[in-house]
């Protein structure tokens, strides 16, 4: 089976090419607009706006794994996130039934459902609250309308919550930096809990699904259980790394209300910020998610959230 990867030159996809590069029942490529520092000689340097090319490197591909995202909080200008994540899907379709590719698995998310609700699973309400979010529902509406036409087809849309793990510079790993770096501030009371899903079964259940789920139009959250609250996370690096964190707390009114003057202080300065607005009602809202359906699909994760917890933070700060 050969297998096109689009955007595989990112974390997720790195790591899901680690994990199969080995494997003789499958041949891969990578299709990305930026090169791939570990697996340069199966990359071919290409956009999802683009679908020539697109069309030209799926010639003989099985599945194809849709990966490719704008996704950070702060992209600038916001149409950005509908050009990449929606209309590259419209590209990816038309590129794959122009190769006769009938298979793909892609990566969605949870920001589909909004903040603060209550453990959503795949039937809850959809109600995204910024343009990551609302991009990532329309681009799942374009493969339900796809699918209406084409019920032939085996589409799996994974929808997971934030993904953490070794070598990760998102939002996990600067907070873990900065309770590593005992001068961290608590927003809020930290009793939010937040659901997290660590890289090393993120890449399994993807490849649970390229060899399992073979048929159908299937969409799943995906989540490793137990959910931790903000102290739970500030409590497992204290024990992991071997010291006593100390933590100030700050009213949540505070932290937004700088959350907002750093938004105003980027749009003077025309420089990204690593606090937002955005980014505190983020950490300070409950981001629980049902991911039960893909827990009794058959497949097993290899790592609970605690282990991958120590092995990131022994990765990136050495204990």
């Amino acid at each position: 089976m050969k297998i096109a990867i689009i955007g595989g030159s990112g974390f997720v996809g790195t790591r899901l090419l680690l994990s199969l590069k080995d494997s003789s029942t499958f041949k891969f490529i990578n299709i990305d607009k930026a090169q791939s520092a570990s697996y340069p000689d199966i990359t071919h340097i290409a956009n999802v706006l683009d679908k020539k090319s697109l069309t030209t490197l799926l010639q003989g591909v099985d599945l194809v794994v849709l990966l490719a995202a704008e996704h950070r909080d702060d992209v600038s200008p916001v149409s950005l996130y509908y050009e990449v994540n929606v209309q590259g899907m419209r590209n990816t379709l038309e590129a794959m039934e122009a190769n006769g590719i009938s298979r793909l698995i892609f990566t969605s998310s949870v920001a589909v459902y909004g903040l603060n609700k209550v453990n959503p699973n795949e039937s809850s309400e959809i109600a995204p609250f910024n343009d990551y979010g609302k991009s990532k529902w329309q681009a799942e509406q374009v493969l339900q309308q796809w699918y209406e036409k084409h019920p032939a087809w085996n589409i799996n849309i994974i929808r997971p919550t934030v993904i953490f793990g070794e070598g990760n510079r998102g939002n996990v790993y600067n907070l873990l930096r900065q309770i590593a770096s005992g001068k961290f501030l608590m927003i809020g009371n930290g009793n939010n809990k937040k659901s997290l899903s660590y890289i090393g079964n993120m890449v399994a259940f993807i490849e649970f699904l390229i060899k399992e789920r073979t048929s159908g139009y299937e969409v799943f959250n995906y989540v490793d259980t137990p959910d931790l609250t903000t102290k739970d996370l500030v409590s497992h690096t204290g024990s992991a790394l071997r010291k006593k964190i100390p933590t100030i707390n700050i009213p949540y009114a505070l932290g937004i209300l700088g959350g907002y003057g750093c938004d105003m202080l980027a749009w003077i300065l025309r420089r990204k910020l690593p606090i937002s607005s955005v980014r505190v009602k983020k950490f300070c809202a409950v981001t629980q998610y049902d991911s039960s359906k893909a827990m009794s699909s058959g497949f097993i994760a290899p790592f609970t959230v605690e282990e991958g917890l120590r092995r990131t933070l022994s990765a990136e700060f050495g204990r």
